[in-house]
């Protein structure tokens, strides 16, 4: 069976882990990564640069329906968001990627162009919002409920029934104990110990 052709926007580090889980898992062929900084014919991980996301439309039209967001996070999501936008007003889909070194229960409920890299952990009831990063070796424990546009960084430990607000980013080494809610675009700071509820930021 032939493995769907799929555009990665985004040419940067997270744009290699994300082509690893998608070589890996075989179920997408990778047509280009479309950069705005990288000159075409430039080689990520061994896949080419075509262009910048103006031959989104033009790609559409050769009937290529699938892209992913390249572009990872730390603390600011209005990139993520704006490619995002772009890709779905010129009709692609954005998949679910998970490497297949992640564990992620049956039951996981995930939006569209949510990413779980290599060894991280997502336990049973959990869901997760749209272009989440839920990145390598952390871990997501059961009843968590993830917003759009959240990062939980690499290390980063959820206990059960934690709830993350939209665009909020969960720092490396981060620990969030049994329970607690946190609000929209906050930042966990790498290693910091979460035991109090956080509102939104104004």
């Amino acid at each position: 069976m032939n493995s769907e052709k799929i555009i990665i926007v985004g040419g940067g580090g997270h744009c290699k882990v994300v082509l690893d889980a998608l070589k890996r898992s075989k179920k997408f062929s990778v047509y280009g990564i479309l950069d705005s900084k990288l000159p075409p014919g430039t080689l990520v991980s061994e896949v080419k640069v075509i262009g910048t996301d103006g031959l989104l439309p033009e790609l559409a039209r050769e009937g290529i329906r699938c892209a992913f967001i390249g572009v990872g996070s730390i603390g600011n999501c209005e990139l993520r968001k704006r490619l995002y936008k772009n890709l779905k007003e010129a009709g692609f889909n954005l998949p679910v990627v998970i490497h297949p070194q992640a564990t992620v229960a049956d039951d996981v409920e995930f939006g569209e162009g949510t990413f779980v890299a290599a060894g991280a952990v997502v336990n049973p009831g959990t869901k997760i919002g749209k272009n989440a990063i839920i990145n390598t070796s952390s871990s997501v424990d059961h009843d968590c409920v993830i917003g759009d546009f959240v990062h939980v960084a690499p290390g980063a430990t959820l206990s059960g029934g934690v709830h993350i607000a939209e665009e909020t980013h969960v720092g490396t080494g981060a620990n969030i104990i049994q329970g607690i809610t946190i609000g929209k675009r906050i930042m966990i700071k790498a290693g910091q110990t979460v035991t109090d509820h956080i509102g939104n930021r104004t």
